[in-house]
């Protein structure tokens, strides 16, 4: 039985997690997560959904703030695992650690070496591309640019968004490691360098991604708005406050960017610099999230056709 140390934070972690505990080849000797944090309004205390699964199986979880320099690091070298399994885990591994077991192996979600980095997924949506991926790789220094185990790839449909996406490529990245882990192992399977000239990058949406440009194209903007649902959420203005958008469709139609074109009781429509987006799914400030039909039955009902958008 192979000897592993887990390391994982989100949803997309956890369903990596699952397979490797339901595969009787494996023993996972501990979990490393990232610390629990306060979120949402309320500021409630949550742990992480990997180290939800490893307490459901009695595992030992380890939560160090920064893992280089830290106790948790030598007691993990200690534990004298033979390898490292990493998915989404948020921080960078030190050479120390991963020297001291025979293989560390990280599942990305991407098709390396295109989106390097944090927000793969997110990218990968905002940029409208036709298929999304994971990559199974060896973890080195530098961030995602390890040689390739394995990849898999599926396409991208209209109607995903990140969420949708990490849903499924989680299971995609899951079920590929499973499948290529033993003949990883055992030297079978030779792992490819990647090409440096091809390397893009994914880093973390900034704030300012959020805000929605209505100078742009309708298919650009309903790009942006799925390529941030369910998070971080693209917004924009409203009366000068904040106006969360979770979806929308493109449809046709003219005006001034961010110009309200049509108003009906059950809908609402805003032209881009080419085309125009339907609100579907929207958040007023200080409201939760709604249908467009409940925010115009309310919120809405004293706007107008000729009303703008944005700044």
């Amino acid at each position: 039985m192979t000897k592993l140390i887990f390391m994982g934070t989100p949803d997309f972690s956890a369903t990596v997690l699952k397979g490797l505990l339901a595969d009787g080849r494996y023993e996972i000797a501990a979990v490393v997560t990232q610390p629990d944090r306060a979120v949402g309004r309320k500021k409630e205390i949550k742990m992480t959904p990997v180290k939800q699964v490893a307490l459901e199986h009695g595992l030992t979880v380890y939560q160090p703030e920064k893992l280089s320099g830290s106790p948790e690091m030598a007691e993990l070298i200690n534990i004298g695992a033979d390898g490292i399994v990493t998915a989404a885990f948020g921080q960078f591994l030190p050479m120390k650690l991963i020297d001291s077991v025979g293989f560390a192996v990280n599942v990305h979600a991407s098709l390396l070496p295109k989106y390097r980095g944090g927000a793969p997924i997110h990218y990968a949506l905002i940029n409208g591309d036709k298929e999304a991926g994971v990559t199974i790789m060896e973890m080195v220094k530098e961030m995602d640019a390890g040689d390739m185990v394995a990849k898999a790839s599926i396409p991208v449909a209209d109607e995903d968004n990140v969420g949708t996406m990490f849903e499924k490529l989680s299971v995609l990245g899951r079920d590929l490691l499973l499948k290529i882990l033993p003949a990883y192992i055992s030297g079978d399977l030779v792992p490819k360098p990647q090409d440096e000239s091809q390397a893009t990058f994914s880093p973390n949406i900034t704030p300012d991604k959020e805000r929605i440009d209505w100078n742009k194209s309708a298919r650009d903007i309903f790009n942006q708005v799925r390529g941030m649902n369910p998070w971080p959420v693209a917004h924009t203005l409203l009366n000068q406050q904040r106006f969360k958008i979770y979806e929308v469709q493109e449809t046709e139609g003219s005006g001034k960017p961010g110009e309200i074109i049509e108003k009906t009781k059950k809908s609402l429509v805003v032209a881009a610099a080419q085309g125009a987006l339907s609100l579907k799914t929207v958040q007023p400030a200080g409201k939760p999230q709604m249908a467009v039909t409940d925010f115009l039955n309310g919120l809405g009902q004293k706007l107008k056709v000729g009303d703008y958008f944005g700044e």
